[in-house]
């Protein structure tokens, strides 16, 4: 007997009408559509600087102006040479000026710029480094106050620049403000030191002690001894200084001149302001 398959086994699996219908639309609808166009994109492409552009080295480096910042009216009290005055007196009825020769101070020297002549910080008006040759003015009160007015042409002056940042400090600061000035009394040999003795007055003397720093026409020294009822103090120089230094050249009766440790005045003046007072209520 034969058998009859059924009419799915002969045809294969059945297609849902539906589901025909529907792969059929979608195809047709993939196939009527245009192609795709590749998207642009709105931004632009930058490119990348150059490193060199942006970390730009300059050619030289920059140099602000800067105001000259040499220290002044501020001293050592280490004698730099002796210099030798050429001219000394009024150019004009007002003006007192000295002339000096030297030539150590007038390296990198700069008009305005101050240097200490016997302790007194005077002030560059005219200089000429081929003459090696300074001007300085002097004003009445300077005259009064220091011993500058009895030099005479071709007297031994001692000269030091004002101290920099860089300058080594080998003796005390001075600020070549003088305080007033002495007389040598006594000058005494022991080996090849030589002791020197100052008479001066009280109002200076009470600065003045026993293995302080004092500064004699701008050199800076030890006090050894202070001698309250004669009004003296003394010193001695090494025969080195005395080479280097006016000190050892004047005789007895000259002046000198004289700038005491700041130190001491301000001492003086806290003491007497009530300073340490205020501390003992508190």
């Amino acid at each position: 007997m034969a058998l009859s398959c059924p009419p799915t086994l002969l045809s294969g699996p059945r297609r849902n009408p539906l589901t025909a219908a529907r792969i059929l639309s979608i195809s047709d609808l993939s196939a009527a559509a245009p192609p795709r166009q590749p998207q642009l994109h709105s931004k632009l492409a930058l490119k990348q600087p150059p490193l060199s552009s942006i970390f730009t080295k300059p050619s030289k480096p920059h140099q602000p102006k800067l105001a000259n910042t040499t220290v002044k009216s501020l001293f050592t009290g280490i004698v730099e040479e002796m210099g030798t005055i050429k001219h000394l007196g009024f150019d004009q009825p007002d003006s007192f000026t000295m002339k000096i020769q030297a030539k150590t101070v007038l390296e990198g020297v700069h008009l305005g710029d101050s240097i200490a002549v016997n302790g007194t910080c005077l002030t560059v008006t005219e200089f000429d480094t081929v003459s090696s040759e300074f001007s300085v003015g002097l004003a009445p009160e300077t005259l009064r106050k220091t011993s500058l007015g009895e030099l005479e042409s071709g007297s031994l002056v001692n000269l030091e620049r004002a101290l920099s940042p860089s300058t080594r400090m080998g003796g005390h600061f001075v600020q070549g403000h003088v305080d007033g000035t002495g007389e040598i009394v006594e000058l005494r040999p022991e080996g090849d030191s030589l002791w020197v003795k100052v008479k001066v007055g009280r109002e200076i003397l009470r600065y003045i002690v026993p293995k302080g720093f004092i500064a004699v026409d701008g050199t800076s020294l030890t006090v050894v001894d202070v001698f309250d009822d004669e009004g003296c103090f003394n010193f001695m120089l090494v025969a080195y200084t005395q080479q280097k230094v006016v000190i050892a050249l004047k005789k007895v009766g000259q002046k000198v001149n004289l700038e005491v440790d700041i130190l001491g005045k301000y001492v003086e003046r806290l003491l007497g302001s009530g300073f340490v007072d205020s501390f003992k209520s508190s």
